[in-house]
């Protein structure tokens, strides 16, 4: 392959990884900033914890909607608007002066975070060369464990120099220089040419792929691995602290070696997930391995040190995962339908998101600590299963399209 086709492939993989990560960092500008939000306008942790479910029902069920738009209008318009309503969102929230006001702005960032996985992917499938896109899939996955490790610590850091209003402004201007160098780029993003549908086929070239069962299969898969990784976000320093009686920060580090290794296992996936076509048998063994490892560290099975290193393991094997499961779903879409699958599909991730943490807060608060990493691997184990049935149906169409 040419040296102008990498050179191509390397600016798409780039553009498109650097607005997903802003995307995620839009995931956490409201609780990197609860202490501050919780004292400025008296809120109950329950209130705070509302603001991001009102985020992620509004991001699940606008991603569902955000596919079919993407493949009509085409994805860099949508990702060119989604972008700029993130930062419209932040500005809303630096402006709040009541808790309705907060509650606006996380519906609004709500929004603008809902079209990013329909119109990312949609754009990788078609401006990456297939020799490319486990690569490109690789830096996408790496480049939201980045913006979610950058949210806290930049937006502690500004809130902790000057206040959380000023915080939020400055977040707001990360959206509009990303917007920026996206239009300056707009050429490389360029969508295929829209294939109209005729009016007395719209319904059924439109909501066909939703009869399909591995579209549910992958979106189930998504749901099972979202309430793993809700359950780790949000309760497992807490859970470590309380079952090994480590520090805080000792519990922080081990999270934080989760992300790291996470990304790392994410590269690695890259080049896994390029040379197999099995992409659920790859999936199945990563995940495997790191049930048995979050479960390990629930029954207390290694000395405190011992749960940090396992900690990263999981995130290690759980990243090796991520490519292989956006080629699994690739596979799974039907021509011309990529938007809606993975608009579709990755709802599951915010709806697992959005339930996954008030379920471990209920082991939490019952004193049951160890469940919470009982639980990880349980969801883990299931999302095997869907993924191995996703596979086998990609296979068998397969298999009917040769014969």
């Amino acid at each position: 392959m040419d040296n102008q086709t990498l050179r191509n492939d390397a600016r798409v993989i780039g553009l498109v990884g650097l607005a997903h990560g802003v995307s995620h960092f839009y995931h956490l500008i409201l609780a990197a900033l609860f202490p501050w939000l919780k004292t400025a306008f008296s809120l109950s942790y329950s209130q705070l914890a509302f603001l991001m479910t009102v985020f992620f029902v509004i991001s699940g069920i606008g991603q569902a909607l955000a596919g079919f738009v993407v493949d009509r209008v085409g994805a860099r318009r949508v990702l060119f608007s989604g972008m700029a309503m993130l930062g419209v969102s932040a500005l809303v929230l630096s402006n709040a002066q009541n808790y309705a006001g907060l509650i606006v702005g996380a519906l609004l960032a709500g929004m603008g975070n809902s079209i990013f996985h329909p119109a990312d992917y949609t754009i990788l499938n078609q401006r990456v060369s297939r020799e490319r896109l486990a690569h490109g899939f690789s830096v996408h996955g790496i480049s939201g464990s980045l913006g979610w490790a950058a949210a806290p610590l930049f937006l502690t850091g500004v809130a902790s120099a000057t206040d959380w209003r000023t915080a939020l402004l400055s977040a707001a201007a990360l959206p509009a220089t990303v917007l920026a160098i996206l239009w300056w780029n707009r050429e490389a993003l360029r969508p295929d040419p829209i294939v109209p549908i005729a009016a007395s086929a719209q319904p059924e070239g439109s909501f066909s792929f939703l009869r399909l069962p591995s579209v549910w299969m992958c979106f189930a898969f998504f749901f099972l691995t979202a309430l793993a990784l809700g359950g780790i976000q949000s309760f497992a320093s807490t859970g470590l602290v309380k079952l090994y009686g480590m520090s805080l920060a000792m519990a922080t580090s081990a999270f934080t070696a989760y992300m790291l290794a996470g990304a790392v296992g994410m590269m690695l996936g890259g080049f896994l997930g390029a040379g197999r076509k099995n992409h659920d048998r790859t999936i199945g063994a990563a995940f495997a391995i790191a049930a048995v490892l979050a479960l390990a560290i629930g029954l207390v099975a290694v000395p405190a040190w011992g749960a940090l290193v396992l900690m990263a393991m999981v995130g290690f094997f759980s990243g090796i995962a991520g490519p292989s499961r956006d080629l699994m779903i690739r596979a799974a879409a039907p021509k011309n339908a990529t938007g809606r699958v993975y608009g579709v599909v990755y709802s599951g991730l915010d709806s697992g998101l959005a339930v996954g943490p008030l379920l471990f807060g209920l082991m939490m608060d019952a004193g049951k600590p160890q469940m919470v990493f009982a639980a990880i691997a349980f969801f883990l184990m299931l999302a095997i299963a869907t993924a191995t049935g996703v596979g086998s149906r990609t296979r068998a169409a397969g298999n009917e399209v040769r014969a």
